[in-house]
């Protein structure tokens, strides 16, 4: 190499620019008095160029490609070390469910404990109501050629959905818990009070009667109750909500309003009968006074 001194070595830096510019300029007029021949050699570069632009662009995609997959391999480090210590958690439990169903099954064989039959289902495609005469209400694909009945109870995938209140051969109208004309005897969970739950048309059903003494709690869940002998105890429906002090309503566990496939199961409550009691003395047929007409009854002279 040439020994340059200091001093030309900055003359030169300060040259660098200006001459860069004149030969921008310079390769401008050019380009413009020659337009063919400026184009001929802007392809000519971009052609001696593209091979390097496109090991640049690989370059650069194989780079971006690596971190990513450093980024990956150290998220699937992490989520193997959670999943391994959320499977350890998983095994302890499942160990102890296990002992528990053990236990559980030896105390029913000590107490002679007669299982409850299984309730039947059948499950069928919701589909909008057209009509009727409630206001919240939902059509099941399944009638009476697939076993539904009157009665039956209807379940989504989280909770209780309503109760079958119509039924043809093929379709069934469900009333859903929200329908106004909805009356539940219902138990809370935590607090073990009972109490009924009423639609009014909205998402929330409200909850009346129940013990002054034993309030409803925030965020206790509601079950169904057996009292009426319409339901079996202990189906979810949903939890306390307090929309104001003293008025609780209940959050169903079902989302109403997207509804496309239900349960409906036959739990067989008409069919128990309660034995009959030691001296009963049944009904006799009422007088036959009481079915002669009103104005009978009346007498002459006291119609009006």
């Amino acid at each position: 190499m040439v020994p340059v001194s200091i001093q030309v070595r900055q003359a030169l830096s300060k040259l660098v620019l200006p001459v860069l510019l004149l030969m921008s300029v310079g390769i401008i007029i050019a380009g413009q008095a020659d337009r063919p021949l400026a184009d001929r050699a802007r392809m000519r570069v971009a052609d001696v160029l593209a091979p390097f632009w496109n090991l640049l662009s690989r370059t650069q995609t194989d780079s971006e490609r690596l971190v990513h997959g450093l980024k990956e391999a150290r998220n699937l480090s992490e989520e193997n070390h959670r999943l391994s210590v959320e499977n350890a958690n998983l095994r302890r439990w499942y160990e102890v469910a296990v002992s528990l169903a053990r236990e559980n099954d030896a105390l029913k064989t000590e107490l002679h404990w007669v299982p409850e039959p299984t309730p039947a289902f059948v499950t069928g495609r919701v589909v909008a109501d057209s009509g009727g005469i409630y206001a919240r209400a939902v059509l099941l694909v399944a009638g009476t050629s697939s076993g539904v009945q009157t009665g039956n109870i209807a379940l989504a995938a989280n909770g209780l959905a309503g109760r079958v209140t119509e039924v043809g051969a093929h379709a069934a109208r469900i009333l859903l818990i929200t329908d106004i004309a909805s009356r539940l005897p219902v138990e809370l969970e935590s607090s073990h009070a009972t109490a009924i739950m009423v639609g009014d048309n909205s998402p929330l059903p409200r909850l009346l009667y129940y013990s002054q003494d034993t309030r409803p709690i925030e965020g206790e869940r509601v079950v169904t109750s057996d009292q009426a002998g319409a339901f079996p105890s202990g189906i979810p429906i949903g939890s306390v909500h307090y929309l104001h002090p003293g008025q609780p309503v209940v959050q169903p566990f079902a989302r109403l309003d997207r509804l496309t496939m239900l349960r409906v199961f036959d739990f067989g409550q008409s069919e128990i009968e309660p034995p009959e009691a030691p001296g009963h003395v049944p009904l006799t047929r009422p007088h036959r006074a009481l079915t002669l007409p009103f104005k009978t009854l009346l007498g002459p002279g006291q119609e009006g």
